[in-house]
Parts: structure tokens; sequence; C-alpha cells
């Protein structure tokens, strides 16, 4: 690995090797501590594994996600992965459940019937499912009356989107339309309401 000091190497591979076994990202204070080195040099050299990975044109890379680090396989090979792991792939989620996704991830933390106002629909089933596969979880109580249950995502689900945080989630604003198009859209619903 060029791009590589010497001094580096053997580390490398020590973090190669603990990025295998790991079925979690790992974070780079535990690195740091495996490694007994500081952070920073923990970061620089995951950084540098990462540019030797992408010289060398390899089948995977060493991405930052959840908050750690992990191994997984390059997207220029998605096809590949995609055809290898079809038959075993998990059930998509359903639209609605996408919907509800969505909501919790960007105004987390939020209760059940939060989320039925901003939906218009109960979606009490839909966050049992979300929970059910680790997308979502408790996080806390409501301090109003009833104390509703908080949900907010999980660490599973910033690794199955490949995000470190929830900061690293677009911004709602590429997604809402400008001004002119509501208004269209507002004049075009009365057209066809005076029909």
């Amino acid at each position: 690995m060029s791009p590589l000091p010497a001094e580096w190497r053997a580390l490398a591979g020590a973090v190669e090797a603990v990025l295998v076994v790991a079925t979690e990202p790992v974070p780079p204070r535990m690195l740091a501590e495996l490694l007994e080195l500081p952070v920073e040099q923990v970061e620089q050299l995951c950084a540098a594994l990462a540019a030797a990975y992408e010289e060398e044109e390899r089948g995977f890379e060493i991405v930052r996600v959840a908050g750690g680090y992990r191994l997984q396989s390059h997207p220029a090979y998605q096809g590949y992965v995609e055809r290898f792991v079809l038959d075993d792939s998990p059930q998509r989620l359903s639209p609605a459940a996408m919907e509800t996704l969505a909501i919790i991830a960007y105004k987390q933390p939020i209760s059940r019937a939060q989320i039925a106002a901003i939906r218009g629909v109960s979606s009490e089933g839909v966050v049992r499912l979300l929970a059910g596969r680790g997308y979502v979880e408790p996080v806390g109580r409501d301090q109003g009356p009833g104390q509703a249950v908080l949900f907010g995502t999980t660490a599973l689900f910033l690794e199955r989107l490949g995000l470190d945080s929830v900061a690293d989630l677009p911004p709602l604003g590429q997604f809402v339309p400008d001004s002119a198009a509501v208004e269209e859209l507002e004049h075009v619903l009365r057209l066809r309401g005076e029909e």
C-alpha cells in the first residue's frame, strides 16, 4: 500500500483484521485503544487506508458510518454483490414504512401520535415493524400528559444508509417544491374541485 508510511503498515494490517471480524462499525476510540495510538492518528490511518484501497481499485473500501469504521464492498461492484445476495435479500419496506421511517429520522424524538398527525393515519403497526427490524427504538418519554413513548433511529439505521450520524441526512429543503410549484398545484386542485 504505497500511500501508507512504512511504520503504519503493521498497524494497517491490525485495523483490517479487526474490521474484517467486526459485525458493527468499530468506533475510532476503540481502534485507538487496541492500537495504543491517539484517536487522531487512527483517523489518519483509516483515511490513508481508504486512499490506498481507492488507488489500488480494490473491491472493498473502508468507510465511516454510524460513528465507526467498517469494510464494505465498493459501490462499483454493486451489481455483482446484488446478484450474489439476491436470493437472501430481506423484504423491502413498504412505502408507508419508508414514509414513517423518514418522519422519525427527521423529527426524532417523536411519539406515535405525532407521527400519525403528520401522516394522517395511525402508524402503530408500522412503528412496531420498524422497531422489530431494528431501525427505530424508544429513546425516552414525552413530558406531557400520558408521557408517550418517543422514538428515534438506531445505529443499524445509520449503518444501512451509510451515514455517520443523523446530521448527515440530506436537508429536507431539497425535497420541498418551491412556492411557484405549490401555487400551481393549488390552482390545479381548485380547478378540479370546481368541475
